[in-house]
């Protein structure tokens, strides 16, 4: 076993390469490895595995100071363009750790806009929430503190519950008045997130109806 092999380092032969890559660069990097590789495979969500043998996705946010235990249980997307590129993406995941699951060329980009949603959008909508915490008086030092047990609860109950059960709030209850009051403070406050409520609101009151129906 070898690597990480760096950038502008040689990759020794190998019977499994795996490409950790940004995606514009895969099927260069693929294309040099022709005749050194037995089989390669990448690590990107979206891009199809045409220019490779496999994929596998890490279904987990990583900022860059995580070890190998940063891979136990967490889900792994599979796929190959073989039976043996298959095998080796199970494979490689196992080693890891992780659950592999089985994703179709076709649904990449659907899944990884899934993966998306899950982590970057929640971390922007966080922040929005932050924000919006500061500006009605909540010293900046203790926003994030004080709203990490409000996330950490609403995640753990929709993940053990589903999105129906877990819903709270005014919008889930048909409290107009105050969802309104929320408006106008936002208006107020931090008006560049008006827009943001105003689709989140909608989108809540839709899963708030098939909750009810």
């Amino acid at each position: 076993m070898h690597g990480p092999i760096g950038r502008g380092e040689t990759v020794p032969p190998a019977d499994v390469v795996l490409l950790c890559v940004p995606d514009a660069e895969i099927g260069r990097v693929a294309a040099s490895l022709h005749g050194s590789a037995g089989l390669v495979g990448h690590t990107s969500g979206a891009t199809p595995i045409s220019e490779v043998d496999f994929g596998i996705h890490p279904l987990q946010t990583f900022v860059g100071d995580e070890g190998a235990e940063a891979f136990h249980g967490i889900g792994c997307a599979v796929g190959g363009r073989s039976a043996e590129g298959l095998a080796a993406a199970y494979e490689v995941a196992a080693r890891l750790g992780a659950r592999p699951f089985p994703i179709e060329d076709a649904q990449r980009a659907g899944y990884h806009a899934a993966a998306s949603v899950a982590s970057n959008f929640v971390v922007a909508l966080l922040a929005a929430a932050e924000q919006l915490a500061t500006a009605s008086g909540v010293a900046a030092a203790d926003a994030r503190s004080l709203l990490a047990p409000l996330v950490r609860t609403s995640v753990e109950n929709w993940a053990a519950l589903g999105p129906q059960a877990a819903l709270t709030g005014p919008v889930a209850r048909g409290d107009a008045r105050t969802v309104q009051r929320q408006r106008e403070a936002i208006a107020r406050d931090a008006p560049d997130l008006l827009e943001l409520f105003d689709a989140l609101c909608e989108t809540t009151r839709t899963l708030a109806a098939k909750g009810i129906a």
